[in-house]
């Protein structure tokens, strides 16, 4: 089975990291909810929404970019966000894949060749 997104022995891959983290505040978590029934919305719009400053609301939707969970389209200075449920899905399934798989030990590789 081959993976798409790479990960050590000791935690997950950086880019589900980066998904990991993004959802870590309680403030993009509510932010991703204006864009769970498709809407396209502007920093000011999602800002006027969610009553914070838009400087602030633009760092936290840069962050849920990062993280796969908002696409972005410009249109000049305009930029709209939606949710990215293909970015969502494909690495809520890398996650569960990483928290179902059992690590990989190499010394029990190397004693398990060893045996007769």
């Amino acid at each position: 089975m081959e993976q798409r997104i790479g990960r050590s022995m000791d935690g997950p891959g950086d880019e589900l990291q980066v998904f990991l983290r993004a959802l870590t505040s309680n403030t993009r978590q509510r932010l991703l909810r204006h864009f769970t029934d498709g809407n396209e919305l502007t920093v000011s719009e999602v800002a006027e929404r969610s009553g914070l400053r838009p400087s602030t609301t633009s760092e936290h939707l840069a962050v849920l970019r990062r993280g796969r969970l908002l696409q972005s389209t410009q249109d000049g200075k305009l930029v709209r966000y939606r949710a990215d449920k293909e970015g969502i899905a494909l690495l809520l399934g890398e996650l569960q894949t990483y928290l179902l798989t059992p690590p990989h030990h190499p010394q029990q590789d190397a004693s398990r060749s060893e045996s007769p």
